[in-house]
C-alpha cells in the first residue's frame, strides 16, 4: 500500500466522517502530541455533506456531557448535528476536517450553564437563584482543521452552539421567545470574549448557532434559529443572520399552507399502508424544512408481523409508495417490530430506484 506521511501539529486527531475523492487507498499520516501516534485519513466518498476524519477517533473534552443536559435524544442529535450544517458555510467539508471540542472541558460547560453567582459561580451565564429559569441548557464545542501547505494539519476554525430552553424546567411554563433569544445572544457574547482567553483560540474564527430545544415530551427535535460569527482574532460576533429550519411531524393540525401538499401526500402514503396490512401501531412522519421547502423525511413504519416472506413483501410494497407519493423529496423508512430494525429504504430526491435492504434477525 502507497503511504504519504505528515507531519501534524500538535492540536489535532480525530476528525468527523466523510471524505474527499483523492487516491484509491487511505493515507497514513503521523501526528505529534505528546508522542508521536499514527493516524489514517480515509479517502472513501461517503456523502459531500460529510467531513473526512482521522483515525482512531477522539472523544470531546466533555464527552458524555450533552446526554444529560439536553432533554430528549432528539435533541441531541439535531443540536450535533445541525451546528455541524451551519459551519459547513464557512468550513467547508472539502478543505476541512471535523474534531469533537478539545478545549471546552465539562467543569468549564458546568459552570459556564450554571446560575451566576459573584461568590460561588461567578462565571455562570443563567440567573441567580434555583428558582430562576435556566435559559442557557448547554454548549456545544466542534473543532474544524485544515491541511496547510507545509504537510501540516492544523486548528482553523471552532464552532459553538448554544442549546436553549424554550420550558421554565422549574414550573413547566413556556418561556417567551423573546427572553429566550435575548439571553441567548447574550451568552453568544461572553462565551467568545471567553474563548479568545484560551490558548489556541485566540485567532481562529469563530463560528456561534444558537438552537432552542424542544420540549421533553415531543418527538421532533428542535432547531437553529440564528448564527453569528466573530471572524479571525475578533473577539465580538460580526452580526446575526437568521436561520429558516423547522422540524414538522407529520400527519400535522397545522393549516399552513406550506405543509399541505405534503401533508396530503403524507396521508394518502398512510392509507395505501393501511390498505395493505392492519397491524400497525401507527405510521409517523418527521419532515425537514429550510427556508420555507421540505428538504426531507423520516417515516416511522412499526409493524406487529414476523414472517420473513411478508416483510420482504410489504417492503416492495412501501417502496413503490415511496415514488408515487414523494418523488421529489429524500425519504426514509425505517420498519421495525419487537424484535427490532426489520427493514430499511431510502429514496434520494429525484431518483426513480429507492435503495432497499432487509435486515436479517
Amino acid at each position: 500500500m502507497k503511504i504519504k506521511t505528515i507531519t501534524a501539529a500538535a492540536i489535532a486527531v480525530l476528525l468527523l466522517s466523510g471524505c474527499m475523492p483523492q487516491s484509491e487507498e487511505p493515507e497514513e499520516a503521523e501526528v505529534k502530541e505528546e508522542q508521536e501516534t499514527r493516524v489514517i485519513i480515509p479517502t472513501h466518498q461517503l456523502k459531500d455533506e460529510y467531513y473526512r476524519m482521522l483515525l482512531p477517533y477522539k472523544k470531546s473534552a466533555s464527552y458524555g456531557l450533552v446526554v444529560s443536559m439536553l432533554n430528549s435524544q432528539y435533541n441531541i442529535a439535531e443540536v450535533e448535528g445541525g451546528l455541524m450544517r451551519l459551519s459547513q458555510q464557512q468550513f467547508p467539508t472539502d478543505e476541512y476536517y471535523y474534531q469533537e471540542g478539545q478545549y471546552l472541558d465539562q467543569e468549564t460547560i458546568l459552570s459556564w450553564i450554571g446560575g451566576k453567582d459573584e461568590e460561588n459561580n461567578p462565571e455562570g451565564l443563567n440567573p441567580a437563584g434555583n428558582e430562576a429559569p435556566r435559559y442557557i441548557a448547554h454548549v456545544l464545542e466542534q473543532n474544524y482543521l485544515k491541511r496547510t501547505s507545509e504537510d501540516k494539519i492544523r486548528l482553523e476554525g471552532v464552532s459553538i452552539g448554544i442549546a436553549l430552553n424554550t420550558v421554565n424546567t422549574i414550573t413547566g411554563d413556556t418561556l417567551p421567545a423573546a427572553q429566550v433569544e435575548e439571553n441567548g445572544k447574550a451568552a453568544a457574547a461572553t462565551i467568545v470574549k471567553r474563548i479568545r482567553g484560551i490558548e489556541g483560540l485566540k485567532e481562529v474564527p469563530v463560528v456561534v448557532g444558537l438552537f432552542k430545544q424542544s420540549p421533553k415530551t415531543s418527538i421532533v427535535p428542535g432547531n437553529y434559529f440564528a448564527v453569528g460569527i466573530a471572524e479571525k482574532g475578533k473577539d465580538v460576533l460580526s452580526g446575526w443572520n437568521p436561520i429558516d429550519e423547522e422540524f414538522v411531524l407529520f400527519p400535522t393540525s397545522s393549516s399552513e399552507d406550506r405543509y399541505r401538499n405534503v401533508d396530503t401526500s403524507f396521508r394518502n402514503f398512510k392509507q395505501d399502508v393501511e390498505k395493505y396490512f392492519s397491524s400497525f401501531v401507527n405510521v409517523i412522519g418527521t419532515g425537514f424544512y429550510k427556508d420555507g421547502q421540505i428538504v426531507s423525511m423520516d417515516i416511522d413504519v412499526p409493524i406487529e408481523f414476523y414472517g420473513n416472506a411478508e416483510i420482504i413483501g410489504f417492503t416492495q410494497y412501501l417502496t413503490g409508495l415511496l415514488v408515487d407519493h414523494f418523488p421529489d423529496i429524500h425519504i426514509e423508512v425505517s420498519i421495525t417490530s419487537t424484535k427490532g430494525p426489520e427493514a430499511l429504504i431510502v429514496k434520494e430526491r429525484g431518483e426513480a430506484e429507492p435503495y432497499t435492504h432487509i435486515y436479517h434477525n
